[in-house]
């Protein structure tokens, strides 16, 4: 499963992006919102306010960023700096987090954190591809 989905994520992203969809990495700060939750089975999406929990990220100009989460009237944050990787595959947002938290949406144990730049616009984990939840942001501002 975990193959297939790797595999769909590289396909998709070989084939979704156009030069008007070319990510501004310049422009802050960026706001990351959760618009999409999906889990491991079929039609298990949901999206705005049916969603477990509500999130975004805020990347600052400094190289610092903030992840906000509201789950049941709870609001939850947790800071550190990030990066912008341009692989192989695509551009990824990698995250290091200050201290352990429950925030830390990771395959790996520790305080990194690994997005995937869709476009210029959307978002995608990659903990999705060891059985977390997919999520999807846009980009707001």
């Amino acid at each position: 499963m975990k193959n297939l989905l790797i595999i769909s994520l590289l396909l998709g992203s070989m084939f979704s992006c156009t030069k008007n969809q070319k990510f501004d990495s310049k422009q802050y700060p960026q706001k990351w919102q959760l618009i999409k939750m999906t889990g491991q089975l079929p039609n298990s999406e949901t999206t705005g306010t049916n969603m477990e929990w509500q999130e975004y990220y805020l990347l600052n100009s400094n190289g610092t960023f903030t992840k906000s989460r509201e789950q049941q009237g709870i609001l939850t944050k947790a800071s550190g700096t990030y990066t912008f990787k341009n692989l192989s595959d695509g551009t990824y947002l990698e995250l290091t987090y200050e201290s352990d938290n429950a925030l830390i949406g990771s395959c790996i144990s520790g305080l990194k954190e690994s997005l995937w730049l869709k476009s210029g616009n959307r978002m995608m984990d990659t903990w999705s591809s060891c059985d977390g939840p997919g999520l999807e942001y846009e980009r707001v501002r």
